[in-house]
């Protein structure tokens, strides 16, 4: 993996920064991150997202899975998700909408302890895509695994060098935690702030909000001793409750911005 000698300063990516564990440390503070899906395809997400893992200086292990290639990129291959010998933190999913039910439920028989799912084609495409949203969270209710998405950029975190996204560069690190249903302006706003200098203790792509919504990475990012704001892109409030609980405490210690589109 190269490193970027002008990078982001280097957390230990061996512990956590936090003092209360949570759920979402293995999205945000990863140990390993599996690229499902990931492949050589010039232009493909699933090569973006491997090529930004493996060139932000991010200290984790790295495992494409893609059962049609034993190598990708210089990096062994696994068919599949259970084949990989070590305990694995992060799932980054990168396949057709179809396949995700399956994969997210072999990431949970196998232990995987959070997702990010990439791959769009869900609620967004009507009942079709609906169905497959309702038999992802049958398998979510099954088990432990916490997800991000569907129909996602991906997160960063650039204070430990992590990309997982398709975007073309990684984040400045900062002290603003930066949250957003939508990709586009994420990536706008990932432009903008390289060219200002501003950085960003995260940038996290919402997605659906199929699983972790609003209420959790609020919690979350409270607690985060690198975080100081929060700024939220918001189209939609998801689950009321946990959004406004979650807001009033967080609010209390640190300021949080709420830009809510078509307001």
């Amino acid at each position: 993996m190269g490193v970027n000698p002008q990078g982001p300063p280097q957390n230990d990516s061996s512990g956590l920064r936090r003092d209360k564990p949570s759920s979402l440390d293995a999205i945000f503070e990863p140990r390993s991150v599996a690229v499902i899906g990931a492949t050589e395809h010039e232009g493909s997400v699933g090569r973006a997202t491997l090529v930004n893992l493996n060139s932000a200086p991010f200290h984790g292990k790295i495992y494409p899975v893609n059962p049609r290639h034993s190598q990708i990129l210089g990096l062994r291959s696994y068919a599949a998700v259970r084949e990989i010998p070590d305990p694995l933190d992060l799932a980054v999913i990168v396949t057709p909408a179809a396949t995700v039910p399956g994969i997210v439920g072999e990431c949970i028989d196998a232990g995987v302890k959070a997702a990010v799912v990439i791959s769009a084609g869900f609620k967004e495409h009507g009942a079709e895509g609906q169905s497959l949203e309702d038999q992802i969270a049958d398998r979510l209710r099954h088990g432990r695994l916490r997800l991000i998405g569907p129909n996602c950029l991906g997160v960063m975190n650039p204070l430990i060098g992590l990309n997982a996204t398709f975007a073309q560069t990684i984040a400045r690190p900062g002290n603003v935690a930066f949250l957003s249903q939508s990709g586009a302006l994420l990536t706008a706003i990932l432009d903008w702030s390289l060219r200002e200098e501003v950085g960003f203790s995260a940038f996290v792509s919402t997605g659906s909000m199929l699983d972790v919504g609003w209420g959790d990475l609020i919690d979350y990012f409270g607690d985060d001793p690198n975080t100081q704001s929060i700024l939220i892109y918001m189209e939609s409030v998801g689950d009321a409750r946990s959004f406004l609980s979650a807001a009033r405490e967080v609010a209390m210690s640190k300021p949080i911005i709420v830009i809510k589109a078509g307001r």
